[in-house]
């Protein structure tokens, strides 16, 4: 495996003809353009599965087992019924270090899969590892999933106990098929460092989502006046995301005047009244389930911003801007915490809990807090190809508002591109409007 520019392995096609018939009863989700850049989606799955494949090998595995409906995602381009199987576990994949990959699904997520080059079998022997389906007989199948599993493992990785990355597959899964005689551990770091090289057609899906979330913004502060409830405003920003081809929201992190402070207060019924801060943070998984993690306040007229509002905003603004200078290939996250921008006594006694994290298909690895000395910090090293949100909260303790930004940023050889484009405040940053 390689990440040669035509990504590794080239899967066979899976041409299913269309009679006339059936041509004449499907409207496909095309654009009437030959011409324009599209996505290559197909590319996007190869290098995806390979980069998979590649770390699986490299961190000694012989098989990862995945069931969280985004690392499925991730490895396949299926999407079934993702939340639901966030908390409901349904579906699940088989992916050896080489050989067959193999999809369990019902049939919806089997239809899908039969679709794509990335999945070499779709099976309907699906056993039920959630309780609510299982129910007082849970034991029991997660054992005859431990079977079905085993035959898989000894027919693509050979004979005698294999060690085997899982994910989210209950207690009494992972004990049926250690007692098989395999050493099961945490699929968790194979996908982290899978996920964190992005190809550029990753990047293009990503500023698909962050043109999605720029949209909601918009409508946001279009909408913006005296009178209007929290979940108003953000209810705009769901809609963006639906009709962009979108997944879901994270959370519903929209807060204005003195629920800004202390930050991560959701979205309430409270009236925006003129004058008040308003500040939220989109956390969207939206089209190719690619995520836009982007932070920015307003101001609501009408009137102007008070000289502690911009004070606030200015010195958020300064901390992502001079932190976004820092990712620079090849830095490490140590160097980076202590390289950043310290903001002024009294406005960066509550931060944000990390000063960067990782983003793909939603949050992920890494996180980088703000100091080497913080008990569970951790270091590594940025790469040509990762994305990272820069974050900052300013409030002072006790104050009445506060001011969250975030951007999302590219790391290349060149230096730090940033991809969330959505404009600043002109009037919180003292300019002239």
């Amino acid at each position: 495996m390689n990440d040669a520019t035509d990504y590794g392995r080239a899967f066979p096609a899976k041409p299913q003809p269309l009679t006339l018939e059936q041509a004449a009863w499907i409207t496909p989700p095309m654009q009437a353009v030959d011409t324009e850049g599209m996505i290559d989606v197909p590319r996007m799955r190869r290098y995806r599965q390979n980069r998979l494949r590649e770390q699986i090998v490299r961190q000694g595995f012989d098989a990862v087992i995945l069931l969280e409906p985004l690392s499925i995602r991730y490895a396949t381009g299926v999407r079934n019924c993702t939340l639901f199987q966030m908390h409901i576990q349904a579906g699940y994949l088989f992916i050896p270090a080489e050989g067959p990959v193999i999809h369990f699904d019902n049939a919806p997520g089997r239809e899908t899969g039969s679709q794509l080059e990335t999945i070499d079998e779709s099976r309907a022997d699906i056993m039920p590892l959630s309780y609510m389906f299982a129910g007082s007989r849970h034991r029991e199948w997660a054992s005859r999933w431990a079977g079905q599993m085993d035959d898989l493992i000894r027919a693509h990785c050979g004979q005698g106990g294999k060690r085997i990355g899982i994910e989210r597959s209950g207690f009494h899964a992972e004990q049926a098929l250690a007692a098989r005689g395999h050493e099961v551990a945490d699929a968790a770091p194979v996908l982290a460092m899978a996920r964190k090289i992005k190809c550029p057609e990753e990047i293009l899906a990503m500023n698909l989502t962050i043109a999605v979330a720029e949209d909601g913004m918009t409508r946001m502060r279009d909408a913006l006046r005296n009178g209007v409830m929290e979940q108003e405003l953000w209810a705009l920003m769901w809609s963006a995301l639906i009709e962009g081809g979108g997944e879901w929201l994270d959370y519903r992190l929209l807060a204005s005047g003195e629920r800004t402070n202390p930050w991560q207060q959701e979205a309430s019924s409270r009236m925006i009244r003129a004058g008040d801060l308003v500040v939220f943070d989109c956390g969207m998984v939206g089209p190719f389930s690619y995520g836009g993690d982007i932070s920015r306040a307003y101001h609501c007229g009408p009137g102007r911003p008070s000289d502690d509002q911009r004070r606030l905003y200015a010195i958020a603004h300064e901390e992502v801007t001079a932190n976004t200078r820092l990712l620079k290939a090849g830095a490490a996250f140590s160097d980076i915490a202590r390289s950043r921008f310290i903001p002024p006594a009294g406005f960066g006694d509550q931060p944000y809990p990390c000063m960067m994290h990782g983003i793909g298909m939603a949050d992920e690895w890494p996180v980088i807090l703000h100091s080497p000395d913080h008990p569970e910090f951790y270091d590594g090293e940025l790469e040509p190809g990762m994305v990272i949100c820069v974050e900052s909260y300013i409030g002072e303790v006790g104050g009445v508002e506060g001011v969250k930004i975030e951007d999302q940023v590219l790391v290349t050889e060149g230096g730090p591109v940033v991809l969330s484009r959505y404009p600043f405040e002109d009037s919180l940053l003292m300019r002239e409007i």
